[in-house]
Formats: structure tokens, sequence, C-alpha cells
């Protein structure tokens, strides 16, 4: 592949990161890229700055040092809100729906970055804001079928089990067909039957969709499952990058997740 097809690649590039919280030291000097289409995994022991990074990516965290690319072009600091219209959507490490609010509204909340009436018209709900509502409805409609939540599509998600909970909060960021989706331990807390519906569905909205995805996720057989690339970070530093075998054969790598004690 020549640079220019390689460059057209790639969706979205990360280069010399560095992000501090007064002395402490988040993220240090890490580059990496990840590919339209792929599911690229970011990995690592407790405190690695995983989190920090995916916080980077979609705009809570501004860095001190290095520059985002998204789509071909150079990011300066955008709100998270901003960065949505860009095309990153995102799932949580702790669940962050409206709980009060059905399964359905949940997922209608996705869409706001696709809504194009203004507040009057959508308060009235008549001519273009009706017409709009209903198509987004529609679309919506074809996530809870492709999610396999029919059943609890007016259930308030409060009164969902945890499993089903991630699932609409999968749900949701589908809703905002975004270019690059990013999973914050979409399989955390999830018992054995939940991690492989989740699996499932990660791969399936790949396959189906094309959707490029980035998570962060502890269970190494998942990631060496499901992922195309891996990063691996370590105290704010990448140790590790490749494939999956090559990853699973890093001594780095190997010496992070058992502990044994760096020079």
């Amino acid at each position: 592949m020549d640079q220019a097809a390689a460059s057209e690649d790639i969706l979205l590039d990360l280069r010399n990161i560095s992000l501090s919280f007064g002395g402490v030291k988040a993220l240090i000097d890490i580059s990496f890229d990840i590919r339209r289409g792929e599911v690229r995994a970011i990995i690592g022991p407790n405190g690695a700055g995983k989190s920090s990074m995916l916080n980077v990516i979609n705009g809570f965290y501004h860095p001190q040092e290095g520059e985002v690319w998204f789509d071909g072009k150079l990011r300066g600091p955008m709100k998270p809100h901003q960065i949505a219209r860009q095309g990153i959507a995102r799932t949580f490490q702790n669940i962050a729906l409206f709980r009060g609010m059905s399964t359905l509204d949940n997922l209608m909340t996705g869409r706001i970055t696709h809504m194009h009436e203004n507040m009057f018209w959508q308060a009235i709900w008549k001519g273009r804001a009706e017409k709009e509502e209903l198509a987004h409805r529609e679309r919506v409609e074809h996530i809870i079928d492709f999610l396999e939540i029919q059943s609890i599509r007016k259930t308030p998600v409060g009164k969902l089990p945890y499993g089903l909970q991630k699932r609409v909060e999968l749900g949701r960021a589908l809703a905002a067909e975004s270019k690059l989706l990013l999973l914050d331990e979409p399989m955390a807390g999830m018992n054995l039957e939940e991690k492989e519906d989740m699996c499932r569905f990660v791969l399936d909205v790949h396959d189906q969709f094309g959707t490029t995805i980035a998570l962060i996720e502890h269970d190494m057989g998942v990631v060496m499952d499901i992922a195309d690339r891996v990063v691996v970070l370590d105290y704010g530093r990448k140790i590790g990058d490749g494939y999956p075998d090559e990853v699973r054969s890093n001594k780095d790598v190997i010496d992070a997740y058992l502990g044994v004690a760096h020079d």
C-alpha cells in the first residue's frame, strides 16, 4: 500500500499525545492510529491511562501536547457535543443512561445530532418536525430489532438488569450513526452469557454496519478474539502495538500483566 492510500485508510491518528493533571502524568508521548473499518482494542492494567485516552479522543480531556487527526483533518480543542457531530459516539464504563426514560426514548437521544428542526417545531410536532421524528424513530426501531430488545422497548431502563442496560447503551451509541464508535469496557460486570451476547453484537455492528470500533476491555480472551489490532498502555506509556499474536508474545506486555517489576 502506497503512502497516500495508507493515509486515506486512517480514520483517527493520535500523534505524541501527553496529558497531565497537575503533577500526575496520565499519558506520555503516545502515538497510534485507528484504521477505517477495524476493531482496535486499547488494553492495559488498571491505571494505565486507557480511559484517559478515550476521553482525549472524544473531547472530555484536552492534551497539553500532541495532535489529534480525525478523518484527515487536524482537530483543535473541541467540546464533546461538537465531536459527536463530527462522527464519534461513545459508551461509558459506568452506565450513563436516563434511568426514568424508556429504552426507546433513550435510543432516540442518540439521534439528537441528526435532528435539524428547531425546538418550536419539535414542541408542536407538526409538519417537517413530525416527519423528521418519525424517520428517526424508524432508524431506532431498526436498532431495537438488531439488538433483540423488542420486549423492553417501553420499559424504563432503570428497571432493567445490568446486561440489558449495557445493550441499551450500545444501542444509543449506534443510533448516532457515527464514523467511530468508542466502547469503554462494554463487557465489564457481565456474566459469561451476557459477555457472549455482547461480543456477538459488537462483531455484528462491525460486520453489518462497517462501523470502526475502538474498545477498552480487560478480558484478554475477548480482545484476542475480536480485535484486528491492539495497543497496550502501562503507566501512561505505550508498551505494545500490533496484531493480537504480536502483542500476546510481547515481553513488556507479558510483564505488565503478570506484575513483573520494571527495571
